[in-house]
């Protein structure tokens, strides 16, 4: 009787710690949506990016809300805590992002794989003489010396992309060959996105543009386009009276009949320069963020770079 007793009682931790022990793996399922790699994004191209690569092996939260300006935002304390739970974090890198230090130096998650998409891209060194932007802070990315919206040239775009592959592969093998599928398809579309841009643009000679801010330079540069901002690299002030007679005076110097805004900033200085001008304001959208009407009705990274070509060849033809 004894021993039964002894048995009995030894039965019953194990049967308590396998149910718990089950308990937490469902737990964890749930957390990690079935067994999905959790991976969190810095800005909306990368997000876009890693959820066409990663497709329903992957769950992708962008830690920007929709309708952000990514140059303002800070990270928040409850953004350190989810991070604690993330397999992976992708960020751009060159200077867009100023918190991955924090980041790296608060999270007690030391399994998370760091991907920064910018590596080995060829990055454009700001013109400090044609700078005008204000009081920027460096860090480990020497935040205001590059150029970080290395996004909008559509041959990074896909180098990007396929960095956020290798990465996936490296981290899930058993699943390569579903992430280079993904990769080779959109590879694809990138090559006939180009195609578009040449085909329009290429032909158009003199082309000058005025944004509202500095973010198009890689994509300017690889069709010969030369883009003048009202503002440097951040979209983060107004510029002085000084400046908006410069850009007033450029216009008319080359004949600009188009002033490029952005939707996450205020039109009011692109429609006051446009109206001494006679010129029409549009939207060039750098994609650091798109609303949350645009992610609902299905708009991505292809719908937007198409918007944006066909806003720039207008302005110019």
């Amino acid at each position: 009787m004894k021993k039964r007793i002894i048995s009995l009682l030894l039965t019953i931790p194990m049967l308590f710690t396998i149910g718990c022990s089950k308990n937490n793996k469902i737990n964890q399922s749930e957390e990690n949506l079935e067994g999905k790699i959790n991976i969190y994004t810095s800005i909306y191209p990368l997000y876009d990016f890693t959820k066409k690569v990663g497709g329903d092996k992957v769950n992708v939260t962008n830690l920007v809300p929709a309708g952000t300006e990514p140059h303002d935002w800070e990270i928040s304390t409850s953004d350190i805590v989810n991070l604690e739970k993330a397999d992976m974090l992708i960020y751009n890198g060159a200077g867009i992002e100023n918190w991955t230090d924090k980041v790296k130096n608060t999270l007690e998650n030391k399994d998370i794989v760091y991907v920064k998409t910018s590596e080995n891209l060829e990055l454009h060194k700001v013109d400090e003489s044609h700078s005008h932007d204000h009081d920027h802070e460096e860090d480990e990315h020497d935040h205001g010396i590059y150029d970080p919206h290395t996004w909008l040239s559509i041959e990074n775009a896909q180098k990007e992309m396929e960095n956020i592959k290798d990465a996936l592969v490296k981290y899930d093998p058993e699943n390569a060959d579903y992430y280079e599928s993904n990769f080779e398809t959109y590879e694809n579309k990138f090559e006939e996105l180009e195609e578009k841009y040449s085909k329009k643009l290429d032909p158009i000679e003199n082309k000058t543009i005025i944004v509202a801010h500095e973010a198009f330079g890689y994509l300017c540069e690889e069709y010969d386009i030369k883009q003048e901002g009202i503002e440097g690299l951040t979209p983060d002030s107004e510029p002085d009276p000084a400046r908006m007679t410069e850009i007033i005076k450029f216009a008319k110097e080359h004949n600009v009949k188009t002033i490029f805004f952005e939707e996450l900033v205020s039109p009011k200085v692109a429609e006051t320069i446009a109206k001494e001008i006679n010129a029409n304001t549009e939207v060039l959208n750098p994609l650091e963020g798109l609303s949350e009407e645009q992610i609902k009705n299905g708009e991505d990274y292809f719908s937007i770079m198409e918007k944006n070509l066909e806003a720039i060849y207008n302005s110019l033809k």
